[in-house]
């Protein structure tokens, strides 16, 4: 188990198996020392997705919150699997969230800022990040949240 996989099962979080992709994408293509991760949502190890629907109306932001946690896990899953060893991790440098909302909601930042806080919990400093938290007006399969993002990477 990778050190940062320690920090996160320190907090009861497991990065998960993250399974083949429902569709014709891989789940992340590396490239020189870039990683680039697919977008992941909230999707359980047996592959069921949960927090369906729209963020404000059918989620509140806790449980939206749960959902960047868990997408950002499962991104982790696939980051695993094209490097390896998370510890090989130079830096997290971008992450995309999106949010499926109503044009009302306004609280984007709060609940990406939970998948945010876990990379930092995990990858110290590596894990700051740009960042970008956007509101969509759906997401595949009525998923509540979409994470996806560009990762530099060390060592072979």
């Amino acid at each position: 188990m990778s050190q940062v996989e320690e920090h996160l099962a320190k907090l009861g979080h497991k990065v998960p198996d993250p399974g083949t992709p429902m569709f014709n994408y891989v789940g992340a293509v590396k490239t020189g020392n870039l990683v680039f991760v697919a977008g992941h949502g909230p999707r359980r190890e047996d592959g069921e997705y949960i927090y369906r629907g729209k963020v404000g109306q059918d989620v509140d932001v806790d449980a939206a919150r749960k959902a960047a946690e868990l997408a950002i896990l499962n991104c982790l899953g696939s980051l695993k699997q094209a490097i390896g060893d998370l510890d090989r991790v130079s830096r997290i440098v971008k992450l995309l969230g999106m949010v499926n909302c109503g044009p009302d909601f306004v609280e984007q930042s709060k609940v990406i800022n939970a998948a945010s806080d876990l990379l930092v919990a995990g990858f110290g400093d590596a894990g700051k990040h740009a960042r970008s938290a956007v509101g969509m007006s759906s997401l595949p399969m009525g998923i509540s949240v979409e994470i996806e993002m560009i990762v530099e990477v060390g060592g072979s």
